[in-house]
């Protein structure tokens, strides 16, 4: 079998051991698309509780989780000139780290940049921005512990720094991509990606409660590919979407119910089996395709009326919550986030309405309140499975919502060359302390523990 990894072949050998089935695939190197969304990197799977040593057959439980599917892959090349040029996007980055800006000095130093001799920087958004996270990263309490989500071979990064009284997490990157709604109760907001944590958030561009402070964070600056993160999407007229740009095609609607994740991979399978909207090559989205349909002009409470809505373009239909909210949605991405005893328990989501979060007002105070905390378009991650009141007041600094019963929307390559069916790495994960699971049929259901009832108060950014 094909693992996960290294450059595209352009000759893959599928075979049935595993369910799959045998075929050659080809694909022509010069076969371009403008918005060509690149593999997360994910090359193990899990169960919903621990790495998984034997992977599960089609039919079998977590069958069809990122780890079963290559698409493009990371293909970075070191000018030698202090930049980094991505092969499969088509965009030069920067490769320095930099210092941290507010977001106004961020968006108005990219005119001044000069690396590598050229003029033509910009501060990325943030579809370009998260083409770069890599998930086989992951943050586990410590510097020497964690793996940021980046390839760090290629570009400059840094933990924060607690002797400046920091978390090691603050370290998140800008991006050019304002929020068109307010976070943290009426805050202007940009998005942005932590590669210390592997999630997309909006950040205040002034600090809350501060007076006026301006909010301090990375930028790495880009040039190359406009069209990157720019959708081309066509109605079928048949039940599903074409994104011209980035050659997926999707299901128009969502699963009109939510599931915990080894549901909606079984979900997504059952529709297979069914040849559901004439093909049967369906598969639960990772972190980066999902990502890739969201509407960053749009959300719920966008200060513009004309900008009202949940964050996808209208062509899609989209559940709509009892209580007026939109349903977060499930990939099939694990997020290997958290302390080790842990790693596997959770996945990525992408939220298309408000990402909400229990903040308590005072700060301090148990009078907590839900608000939209990171904005639509954010990325976060919910535990696999479980009970969502468990968590009454969320998790982590901002206290996110935990639903756990997600939505999901399927997704397929209009060209099946575009990805390929491979064998998970079997390899444990780099982890001092790690609970391995069984075969999936020999599993015995154990939920993520739930944090305490009562948070201890965190500054809200």
């Amino acid at each position: 079998m094909t693992r996960k990894q290294g450059a595209v072949t352009i000759l893959v050998f599928l075979t049935v051991s595993a369910g799959f089935s045998t075929h050659v695939l080809s694909r022509s190197p010069s076969d371009t698309l403008p918005y060509r969304v690149i593999d997360t990197g994910q090359t193990r799977c899990f169960s919903d509780r621990a790495q998984l040593f034997r992977p599960p057959k089609s039919g079998e439980p977590f069958f069809g989780q990122d780890a079963f599917y290559q698409g493009p892959q990371f293909a970075y090349r070191d000018n030698g000139d202090g930049t980094i040029s991505d092969r499969n996007t088509g965009l030069m980055w920067v490769k320095a780290r930099g210092d941290k800006l507010s977001w106004r000095a961020a968006q108005d130093g990219a005119s001044t940049c000069r690396v590598g001799g050229h003029t033509d920087w910009r501060m990325p958004t943030i579809k370009e921005l998260y083409s770069l996270i890599n998930f086989n990263g992951g943050f586990h309490m410590t510097a020497e512990a964690s793996v940021p989500y980046l390839d760090t071979k290629h570009f400059g990064f840094a933990f924060g720094d607690p002797s400046r009284e920091e978390r090691l997490i603050d370290c998140q990157d800008w991006s050019a991509t304002v929020y068109v709604g307010t976070t943290m109760g009426g805050n202007p907001t940009a998005m942005g990606v932590n590669f210390a944590d592997g999630r997309i958030k909006g950040y205040p561009i002034i600090r809350p409660y501060s007076r006026g402070e301006q909010h301090r964070l990375y930028v790495r600056y880009v040039r190359g590919n406009p069209d990157y993160g720019k959708n081309d999407f066509h109605d079928n007229a048949d039940g599903t979407i074409t994104d011209r740009a980035t050659g997926l095609m999707w299901s128009k609607s969502d699963s009109n119910k939510g599931m915990n994740w080894q549901a909606a991979l079984a979900w997504v399978q059952s529709h297979n089996a069914r040849n559901d909207l004439g093909h049967s090559d369906w598969r639960l989205p990772n972190a980066k395709e999902l990502q890739s349909i969201v509407d960053y002009n749009r959300a719920p409470d966008a200060t513009d009326p004309a900008k009202r809505g949940p964050a996808i373009d209208p062509i899609f239909e989209i559940t709509r919550l009892r209580n007026g909210e939109y349903p977060y949605y499930w990939t099939g991405t694990t997020h290997l986030d958290g302390p080790p005893d842990r790693q596997g328990s959770t996945a990525v989501y992408v939220t298309f309405g408000r990402a909400l979060g229990w903040m308590s007002f005072p700060p301090g105070s148990q009078r907590y309140r839900l608000l939209d905390v990171h904005g639509a378009g954010a990325q976060r991650s919910d535990p696999k499975s479980g009970d969502p009141s468990d968590y009454p007041h969320g998790r982590g600094p901002q206290g996110d919502d935990i639903r756990i019963n997600n939505f999901v929307r399927m997704v397929r390559n209009v060209d099946p060359s575009e990805v390929r069916l491979v064998q998970p790495d079997l390899t444990p994960l780099p982890s001092a302390s790690f609970s391995h699971a069984g075969p999936p049929d020999a599993q015995d259901p154990r939920r993520m523990r739930p944090p305490a009832r009562r948070r201890p108060p965190q500054p809200p950014w």
